[in-house]
């Protein structure tokens, strides 16, 4: 039984519009994506979310209404299962709510639209149609309560009524504005495309009688005029409001202004083409038009003094590739975009400003797993949740292009920043005084000087050029309040007490020239120096730095690090460089209690350690910091102080730097400072790592003053800043631009660097040239380090990484790359080619082997080190025998292969058509005999495949072009051959988005997790969601659960849950989700009140609070798997 949960929420935009949602005086910008609707407020800065909610369904059309007794506009939302339904905004809960309950439009007699669903409303508001249907418009009449509408009667959508048109493949569509407020017959403009490919435009009347009581009415559309003499580029039909009246219709060549009443044209030329994609009016004779380069058009009507009209268009800017445009106000502009980032632009005089850009990783052509907690290998071994396993994702399309990297972790919320200042070495905060009951001071040490930092309880910040005798003319390395309302400062070159009420020093102790001061730690009785980097010294703090004990280290185990712990008062930890080792040390003696060897490496050595409490009631836990980015953990005894449980995750690159930060519950957090920085904390007896959006921190501290409770403070390599860090785990992404299309991507734990297929495109003197490429990017800073270039007419299609036998039983690690050729090539009709590259020492590509193809490659994977490809209507498997490529074995599949996944020596086949086979890599079992190929189980049902992955045994995962998931399982245990050979469903549901890739994941779980993890996906609409198997002893109560949630929790428009999820594609239509668990409503139940929670659980059976209590451990278990 299987089970789906979101990570990323769809960001791709194609649906939105301004609205009077929330009060009659107030706009509010409504955005759809996908499933999800969000209400935005606007201002000069951009535009702020207010509210989000998910629906059921994937929103398809969106549409505003005015209602006579509403104060406030209403909001139609129409669904991809040809459902709609109306929501108002209830001020009361802050919240959508319903005001007409769904409608089903479905008719599996007709054709779906071939181009989109279109909603439109009469701008007299009589009227509303919607084109779902080839050939068909559906008429929906606002009508009032009663016969005779009056002016304070509230309205209603009426009863659907279909009419038949004869226009079958509309381009555009739109209601004209009357010219006549006494003119009740509203007019239709159609742009379509006729039987003979020429591109036409209808007007049509729209005659609509009501019908008696139980009579929905009746509905016709009657030809006025039409034109079959447009350009061929034609797009779009504008209505054009008074005083104007009339259309434009966009073409690639010319933009057409026709008053329809005294059937006048004008023209204005564009000088050279541009293919339009949407348009938004800014007033009665100014629209934008958007195109599809990104460039954003200024349209103007001129309407001259003796009636004559021009029309003016000038190009204003460059955005994000357009799928919708709202004109906000005072020149705000909120682009929204499918294929790139959102944006709020400012128009300014034939010129516009970026104002915000909003994150969009849509379209998700292909994700890799990068596990930087796992660099030994492909998969992924570490929890997405943990932080180290990040999805670098190929996003966007052309101009927009990009990689994405998203994963999970703590958000850092900045306050405010102190001012520039670069070299921060370290921070410390303190307070002035023990009578104060936050920290109030904040020093940051230089290289060369300390400053400090007072703030006030408003937050007002004064730098003092002098603190209660501290030293400013040197770096502190050790700064920290001690008791009797004393502070302790060690410098380079000596240590100090000072008394915090009087300012004196009383106690000091100098190093001397030749032995400074290297590392220092600290706790409220002990100070640990080191000096001279092999010797340590250890100071009592009670009796004015009294020399308690003192060592020497040889030279050949000089001290890289020390931490004194709170935690432990009666030891201390010290690193070794050239030993690569960690020392426990007695407090009073400094004798060694414990040693253990970190790494083999001597340039691997411990740069960082720190002893603390990050779990409840569990054995204090011992961090190791490594020069190579990995981060190791111990479990510490505290009476023998025996190491154990070693565990070991890499966190980034360089060398990672610890800062213990308080927590409420007197256990503590650590701070990781790295390129890949993470805060490390206790979570339900675990250690959890979450990545935090501090990129650019080189040192951190507590600073919880009263101004900013809970704060720390954040050096930069440019600045100092306050900032409060998030207390839940969230996703964030971050984006690296390459203006092309990422076609594929591949990532190498060994070479620590990324494969990826890019596809360049650019207008030049009016031609499209396309260009695609193999690149090799560095995995941190994603620098490219070199890229092969493709042939002028060839395009990147497939991409991996693998371990490759090169003509020998050894494996190497090579990129595989296939392509496919836009126009055939040569007498033998070449289709593509695999390329194999080598990554040399350099860090460049290096093609050592080449084949020809007689179809597209548009897929690839590996098997006991050779090479299988998908090519069209064949599977092939190669040996690399360099520079040659050898054909071992074929498969013939039913249609064409669109995606492959391997496990042992099965390869399953995701057929574009025919939905998925599973074939046996044979190998020989005789010198000289043949390798083959042989089919050992299909899915016989009709399915458009997209992706496929192997989950469990015998088990895969495959999603369809209809937005389905299906679970196949073979029939091994089948009576005859014939089931045997039968990939059975064993769970399947509609998605509601395409799915373009599956990547497999392994995962260790506990073992009693409620789910296994199995799978990444990401979709057109750029949500990445988790698959996983649900535990035996969990599927039946998980299946109970989420009926009772349906049914206690309303959806909006009142859409049944088993409706929306049931899968359906063109051949079958199931009633509902079959075996599978839809994650994003189980988490719900957090959502819901106390008494519905008690109430899901009586209906499950569970009547106790204790059972409520358990039910809602579970659940939260569950949204902290993502």
């Amino acid at each position: 039984m299987a089970y789906l949960a979101p990570i990323h929420r769809p960001s791709s935009v194609r649906h939105a519009l301004r609205i009077r949602l929330i009060s009659p005086d107030e706009q509010s910008l409504v955005v759809a994506k996908a499933n999800l609707l969000e209400v935005y407020a606007w201002g000069e800065d951009g535009i702020a979310l207010c509210y989000s909610q998910s629906i059921y369904g994937k929103v398809m059309m969106l549409e505003k209404l005015q209602f006579a007794q509403s104060p406030t506009e209403h909001l139609f939302v129409g669904t991809d299962r040809f459902m709609y339904f109306t929501l108002s905004w209830d001020n009361e809960s802050r919240q959508f709510r319903t005001e007409k309950t769904y409608v089903d439009q479905a008719d599996k007699t007709s054709r779906d639209s071939q181009t989109q669903d279109r909603c439109l409303v009469d701008p007299t508001k009589q009227y509303m149609a919607l084109h779902l249907y080839d050939g068909i418009i559906t008429v929906l009449p606002l009508i009032g309560k009663g016969k005779k509408r009056g002016p304070s009667e509230a309205l209603t959508l009426g009863e659907p009524v279909p009419t038949r048109i004869k226009e079958f493949f509309v381009r555009s569509s739109c209601f004209l504005y009357p010219r006549d407020s006494s003119d009740t017959v509203p007019q239709l403009a159609i742009l379509y495309e006729d039987n003979h490919q020429k591109v036409c435009l209808s007007i049509k009347n729209l005659d609509y009688s009501l019908g008696g009581t139980g009579d929905p009415g009746s509905a016709t559309l009657n030809d006025v005029t039409a034109r079959d003499d447009l350009e061929l580029g034609a797009s779009h039909v504008i209505p054009v409001p008074a005083p104007c009246y009339g259309l434009f219709i966009l073409t690639e060549m010319t933009v057409t202004y026709i008053d329809v009443e005294a059937g006048q044209i004008t023209n204005r030329p564009l000088g050279e083409p541009v293919i339009f994609v949407t348009w938004a009016s800014v007033d009665a004779q100014r629209w934008l038009l958007a195109d599809d380069y990104g460039r954003l058009f200024l349209m103007m009507l001129v309407y001259g003094d003796y009636g004559e009209k021009s029309i003016i268009v000038d190009m204003i800017g460059q955005t994000s590739r357009a799928s919708v445009l709202v004109y906000l106000d005072n020149g705000l502009v909120f682009v929204g975009s499918h294929q790139g980032d959102s944006e709020v632009v400012k128009i300014h005089e034939k010129a516009i400003t970026v104002v915000q850009k909003l994150d969009n990783v849509a379209p998700i052509l292909d994700f890799t797993i990068m596990d930087m907690g796992n660099r030994n290998g492909e998969t992924q071994s570490n929890e997405y949740s943990s932080g180290q396993a990040r999805i670098v994702t190929g996003s966007g399309a052309f101009q927009d292009g990009s990689l994405r990297s998203i994963r999970s972790g703590v958000g850092m919320e900045e306050q405010g920043i102190l001012g520039e200042m670069d070299h921060i070495f370290d921070l410390f905060s303190f307070k002035s005084g023990e009578s104060k009951a936050h920290e109030d001071v904040l020093v940051a040490s230089f290289a060369d000087e300390t400053r400090v930092f007072h703030f006030s309880g408003e937050g007002e910040v004064d730098e003092q050029e002098d603190f209660h005798g501290l030293s400013l003319l040197e770096g502190t390395l050790c700064l920290s309040n001690i008791t009797g309302n004393r502070l302790l400062q060690v410098t380079r070159s000596a240590v100090k007490i000072l008394d915090l009420g009087s300012g004196m020093v009383t106690a000091e102790w100098s190093a001397g020239d030749a032995d400074g001061i290297a590392v220092a730690s600290a706790n409220e009785i002990h100070l640990v120096v080191s000096t001279g980097g092999s010797g340590i010294i250890n100071f009592d703090l009670d009796r004015d730095l009294h020399i308690i004990a003192n060592r020497s280290f040889p030279q050949h185990a000089q001290i890289s690090c020390i931490h004194v712990p709170a935690v432990c008062p009666d030891i201390c930890v010290v690193g070794l460089w050239q030993t690569a080792s960690v020392a426990i040390l007695d407090i009073n003696s400094l004798e060694t209690i414990q040693e253990v060897v970190m790494s083999d490496d001597a340039v691997n050595v411990p740069r960082s350690v720190v002893l603390t409490q990050l779990v409840a009631d569990e054995a204090p836990t011992l961090l190791v910091a490594m020069a190579n980015g990995e981060v190791v953990t111990f479990s510490v005894n505290p009476n023998s102080f025996d190491l154990s449980s070693r565990k070991a995750t890499i966190l980034g690159t360089q060398e990672v730097t610890f800062k213990v930060l308080p927590r409420n519950d007197q256990t503590f957090n650590v701070f990781a400072i790295c390129e890949h920085s993470s805060l490390i904390y206790g979570l339900e007896g675990r250690i959890m790592y979450a990545a935090v959006t501090a990129e650019e921190a080189s040192c951190v501290c507590s600073f919880d003053c009263e101004a900013y409770p809970g704060a720390i403070a954040v050096a930069t390599s440019k600045d100092l800043r306050i900032a409060l860090v998030d207390t839940e785990r969230t996703t964030h992404v971050q984006t690296l631009p390459l203006n092309a299309t990422v076609r594929r991507v591949a990532y190498s734990p060994k070479f620590k660097a990324f494969g990826i297929g890019t596809i360049h495109r650019e207008l030049r003197e009016g031609y499209e040239i396309v260009q695609s490429y193999f690149k090799l990017a560095d995995e941190v800073m994603f620098k490219e380090l070199d890229n092969y270039t493709l042939y002028n007419d060839e395009l990147v299609e497939s991409c991996i990484r693998a371990d490759l036998r090169d003509g020998s039983d050894e494996l190497v690690e090579r990129f595989i790359v296939g392509t496919a050729y836009m126009d055939p090539r040569g007498q033998d009709i070449v289709r593509g080619r695999i390329l194999v590259f080598a990554v040399t020492t350099e860090r460049s590509l290096k093609l050592v082997g080449e084949i020809a193809t007689m179809g597209a490659c548009r897929a690839l994977e590996v098997i006991n080190g050779n090479i299988v490809a998908a090519l069209v209507k064949t599977v092939v498997i190669y040996s690399l025998n360099a520079p040659k490529l050898d054909k071992l074995a074929t498969y013939r599949t039913s249609t064409a292969p669109i995606a492959l996944a391997v496990c042992g020596s099965q390869i399953a086949v995701a057929d574009i058509m025919k939905s998925v086979s599973v074939i046996a890599y044979k190998r020989p079992t005789h010198p000289g005999g043949s390798h083959s190929l042989i089919e050992v189980a299909r899915h016989f049902q009709t399915a458009w495949a997209t992706a496929v992955a192997h989950v469990d045994e015998y088990t895969w995962l495959e999603s369809d072009a209809e937005g389905n998931l299906m679970v196949l399982k073979q029939n091994v245990k089948g009576v005859t051959a014939d089931d045997q050979r039968r990939l059975e469903v064993v769970s399947e549901i509609r998605l509601g988005e395409m799915v373009n890739r599956i990547r497999k994941v392994d995962v260790e779980s506990t073992a009693n997790a409620v789910v296994k993890p199995k799978a990444f996906m990401g979709t057109v609409d750029g949500s990445v969601y988790l698959f996983a198997l649900i535990a035996d002893s969990k599927q039946d109560l998980l299946m109970r659960l989420q009926g009772a949630i349906a049914a206690r929790v309303q959806s909006l428009g009142h859409v049944p849950f088993n409706t929306y999820r049931a899968f359906k594609n063109t051949v079958r239509e199931a009633e509902e989700p079959f075996r599978f668990v839809d994650g994003d409503l189980i988490e719900k139940f957090l959502n819901c009140s106390a008494s519905v929670q008690e109430a899901i659980c009586k209906d499950l059976g569970l009547t106790e609070a204790a059972d409520v209590e358990e039910m809602r451990a579970m659940v939260e278990g569950l949204r902290r798997i993502h």
